[in-house]
């Protein structure tokens, strides 16, 4: 087994190792070509509803052929439409105010332009892997009067034979009218500069938003609610465990009918029914194998991105984050094909396709219904069909017997139950108790202090993907992440303890869900950040946005919920072995 595992870990790092190689090694001979590459056009307040550039009627310019042309399985799923745009454009050459085509508008390409105006479309390019933005035009003080930019002036610094800046800036504002011949042309312009290399993408980032004196203070507030938590569950937990400990020892010293005359009530009267196996195993076991995965998953790509500024690639990130996926399937199959033997089940096949598929299957349902309003709006947010082939083969062909090899392994190495307590023949009946002790309240509140040990760092996230900000504080992410899972693990316990001071011993999927409805408490907080910190609107944006976020907050709560619940069976085990059970 541990080859296997240190196989699939030199497979990560010779991935990272060629991670960054993309189009070309980023280094120019003079007068070589630069590649102007243009992405997509979309509403500015819908960053994500792209469509691509050419889908309005702009010309392109008189070069047509170019040496080389990429496009990755992330930048596929993530809508990255490059279209070369026909510039002639060579390293260190500068270029004057030349035109290089113009179209006369007809009445559709008229009304295309209009919509477009007016609702404040804006565009993406790319040049040597930097990105750069532009908008389409401007309304007048006329609401009627309409005005496009029809020249783009490049400036580029380079760096001996490397590009390490690039600005564009648009120009010559001509008012837009109907049957028109619209020109557009560009000049180049190029200056060396002092900036290295290595810091080119720094003038993209925003320190002063992400290292904000708030974000510090939220850490540091997220890291006090550690210690208060951890110290409050030593405190009560272990005051009242002695408390018990000294009466159940006390109990063992007394014969049978003193010892039925005494105190009956407490988490030891449940020993005998606590190591039941819940209600559907196999499910619970697949979802606990999927949230150590999607754990895994996390801490390795979090780890690639600090190390390798992963951030600053189109794609990279996805692309990683499918290939550790792959790779690391097994710790699916072990641990979710562990815990189903533990709890004696016998339908391990079942129960491995069940973990194999379960987020695929989930993650695919969505993005097949986003798919078709993507397709119907003719965005290129549409994932193409080979796009999709290549990830069912990916999950066939590759997750599928991975999680298959790590199950078997999982159930021989670490399958055996080895409960402290035997389980009794016939159940126990659950005795009435308070309202506030029921599984469903304890649940629903489970989940409200994890939600606020990561509620500033959610508002950091929400902002880089759905507004103009680039993420890139993942040393913060990583932190925040081990204390979501100390506060989750801390909470879940607690809870559980009262469960089966209640005499409850419904433990195993009340630990899962109060953990995991910290998710769901995510997913009201994109409802109030939608409403109140975006200008969204329209249904293809409204779809993507809670589409994804529900897809994000079903991660979060399968990571969450496993923690509880490892984090309560651990301390279940524990106490349980403890005490002397005759």
């Amino acid at each position: 087994m541990s080859r296997f595992f240190v196989v699939c870990f030199g497979l990560m790092i010779y991935f990272f190792a060629h991670v960054k190689g993309d189009e070309h090694d980023y280094k120019y001979e003079d007068d070589e070509e630069v590649i102007v590459w243009m992405n997509t056009i979309g509403p500015y307040h819908n960053r994500q509803e792209t469509y691509e550039y050419y889908s309005l009627p702009f010309c392109k310019g008189t070069k047509t052929t170019i040496s080389h042309y990429h496009e990755t399985l992330g930048e596929a799923l993530q809508g990255v439409e490059l279209e070369f745009s026909g510039l002639d454009v060579k390293f260190k050459n500068d270029v004057m105010l030349s035109k290089f085509c113009s179209v006369k508008l007809s009445e559709s390409d008229y009304r295309a332009f209009e919509y477009a105006l007016r609702n404040r479309y804006w565009y993406q390019m790319y040049i040597d892997d930097l990105p750069v933005w532009g908008i389409l035009g401007e309304t007048g003080e006329n609401p009627e009067e309409l005005f496009i930019w029809t020249h783009k002036k490049f400036d580029f610094g380079y760096n001996k034979n490397q590009i390490v800046e690039v600005n564009v800036t648009s120009e010559n504002k001509v008012p837009l009218k109907k049957g028109m011949e619209l020109s557009f042309s560009y000049e180049v312009h190029w200056h060396k500069s002092d900036i290295s290399f290595e810091d080119r993408y720094k003038k993209y980032l925003d320190p002063g938003f992400f290292q904000h004196r708030i974000h510090w203070f939220s850490i540091f507030n997220s890291f006090m609610m550690v210690i208060f938590l951890v110290g409050l569950v030593s405190m009560i937990l272990m005051r009242t465990l002695r408390k018990d400990y000294a009466r159940y020892s006390k109990e063992d010293d007394l014969d049978d009918m003193e010892r039925d005359l005494g105190d009956e009530y407490g988490w030891k009267q449940v020993h005998g029914d606590v190591f039941r196996a819940p209600v559907l195993p196999s499910l619970l076991s697949a979802l606990i194998g999927t949230g150590y995965h999607l754990a895994t998953v996390t801490i390795v790509v979090t780890v690639f991105v600090i190390m390798g500024d992963l951030y600053t690639g189109r794609g990279s990130i996805m692309t990683t984050i499918i290939f550790v996926y792959a790779a690391t399937s097994p710790i699916n199959g072990f641990f979710g094909g562990a815990l189903y033997s533990k709890l004696g089940g016998k339908k391990w096949i079942r129960q491995m396709f069940i973990g194999a598929f379960l987020l695929p299957a989930v993650v695919c349902s969505a993005t097949l219904m986003i798919n078709f309003v993507a397709i119907y709006y003719g965005a290129s947010r549409a994932i193409p069909f080979g796009t999709m082939v290549a990830i069912t083969a990916i999950v066939l062909f590759v997750i599928l017997p991975l999680t298959l090899v790590g199950t078997v392994l999982g159930r021989n190495i670490h399958g055996q139950p080895n409960y402290p307590c035997r389980v009794n023949p016939v159940v126990r009946p659950i005795p009435e108790k308070k309202w506030f002790m029921e599984p469903g309240v304890i649940i629903f509140l489970g989940g409200i202090l994890p939600f606020g040990s990561i509620f500033i760092e959610m508002y950091f996230i929400f902002t880089s993907f759905w507004a103009y900000k680039i993420y890139y504080v993942y040393g913060f992410m990583l932190l925040v992440f081990f204390i979501l899972a100390i506060v989750t693990v801390c909470v879940t316990i607690v809870c559980s303890y009262f469960l089966l001071n209640a005499e409850d011993y419904r433990w195993q999927w009340t630990s899962f869900l109060s953990a995991a409805s910290t998710a769901l408490y995510v997913y009201f907080y994109s409802f109030y950040y939608f409403f109140f910190k975006t200008k969204m609107y329209g249904f293809f944006q409204i779809v993507f946005y809670f589409g994804y976020m529900g897809l994000f907050s079903i991660a979060l709560g399968v990571m969450c919920g496993t923690f509880g619940y490892v984090g309560t069976r651990y301390f279940v085990t524990k106490i349980y072995s403890t005490v002397k059970i005759d």
